[in-house]
């Protein structure tokens, strides 16, 4: 989600040190030759332009249209730079309108550049600890930076974190080839699905800007929030003290207008995150030898977690609420293909209103009597 060039201020997050605070706490990689690293890297990128195909052919998206996305294979210090550079990007609104807020509170003066050097510092720990879990990411929001590029008219970029894809791959003892295929089939859906549909991109945005809009959080809050998660990190949690099930960011911040942009926006990154798992198991046979050995792996993997620090940081970050998304995601997008074949559930695509609801994740039947009796009629 991703620059982050020097401001006289650092305001309410010092991005530079964030940083510099993850990039010097990040874990080191996979032992690989350098060689080896060449190797990945050349093959990541050779697999991703060959998803391109597969996921056009497979999912009858954007046969014609022409990829302004570039493909970047990073390391763990690269994805937290393309990360901080997103999050400054899309939380702009929010941090200037908190900013106001503490600028007529004398008492806030607390959150003035020291404030804003302990929430970087607190970022940035975290951004560390997500740095070694992501394979990859479509940066929708990505803004140009001087060393990470991203596409022309607003397009974004596509990550792939090379010594996390060959630790997974190590870590589930699977065919390393068919993995990074594997991987790179579900992150250029991503990519597809946005450069394919062309209003999805400022609709996102605009939901989200509207959720950010409604915020109604004191600074101090926000920033105890941050300080949780960063203890987690840091063992701060007592020995024995049970887990509260404490709320996550987006818990914090909801109000009533929020709660029904939140609902829409669940609906589609289930929807997204659903169809990306969807196509990458329905692509994978035919070009994956093993792709079903690598998907149980994988399934059993992503569902049992680490620990009980990885179970809380989900909690809190909303990570529980993405892995519930692509479960339920994918069941919708299987119903519906079942109902009325491919060509019908890519009328989803049609525009913001074909949409699914909520609701119709979770009873896609009433999706396609929506969409398509009224189209029908």
């Amino acid at each position: 989600m991703t620059g982050f060039g020097g401001t006289t201020s650092p305001g309410m997050v010092d991005w530079n040190l964030a940083v510099a605070t993850a990039t010097r706490l990040v874990r080191p990689g996979p032992d690989v030759s350098r060689d080896e690293a060449r190797t990945v890297v050349a093959e990541l990128r050779r697999h991703a332009k060959a998803s391109e195909e597969h996921v056009r052919g497979f999912t009858r998206m954007g046969a014609d249209e022409t990829h302004d996305t570039p493909v970047l294979v990073v390391d763990r210090p690269g994805w937290v730079r393309a990360n901080v550079a997103g999050f400054r990007e899309i939380l702009k609104p929010l941090l200037e309108k908190m900013q106001e807020r503490r600028s007529g509170n004398p008492t806030s003066a607390v959150l003035g550049t020291v404030g804003g050097k302990v929430t970087g510092v607190e970022l940035g720990m975290l951004l560390s600890f997500l740095s070694s879990r992501v394979l990859g990411q479509y940066e929708t929001f990505a803004p140009a930076t001087r060393d990470l590029p991203a596409g022309e008219n607003g397009g974004g970029r596509l990550l792939l974190v090379a010594p996390n894809i060959v630790h997974v791959e190590r870590e589930l003892d699977v065919d390393p080839h068919d993995f990074r295929l594997w991987v790179c089939l579900h992150e250029e859906t991503h990519r597809t699905q946005f450069t394919a549909v062309p209003w999805l991109r400022d609709h996102l945005e605009g939901e989200i800007q509207s959720f950010l809009a409604e915020t109604d959080v004191d600074p101090m809050t926000l920033l105890e929030r941050i300080r949780e998660a960063a203890q987690s990190l840091a063992g701060g949690r007592p020995e024995g003290e049970e887990d509260d099930g404490g709320r996550s960011f987006v818990e914090l911040v909801q109000t009533p207008a929020q709660r029904e942009i939140l609902g829409r926006l669940t609906a589609v990154m289930s929807l997204l995150e659903g169809h990306a798992d969807y196509v990458m198991d329905g692509v994978g046979p035919s070009v994956v030898p093993t792709v079903s050995e690598i998907r149980e792996k994988f399934q059993q993997r992503r569902a049992k977690g680490a620990s009980r620090l990885d179970l809380a940081l989900r909690k809190l970050l909303g990570l529980d609420a993405k892995l519930r998304q692509y479960r339920d995601g994918e069941k919708f997008v299987r119903a519906v293909v079942d109902q009325v074949g491919v060509d019908g559930f890519n009328r989803v695509w049609t525009s913001p209103n074909t949409l699914p609801t909520k609701t119709e994740i979770a009873k896609p039947a009433d999706w396609v009597a929506r969409v398509h009796r009224k189209a029908e009629s």
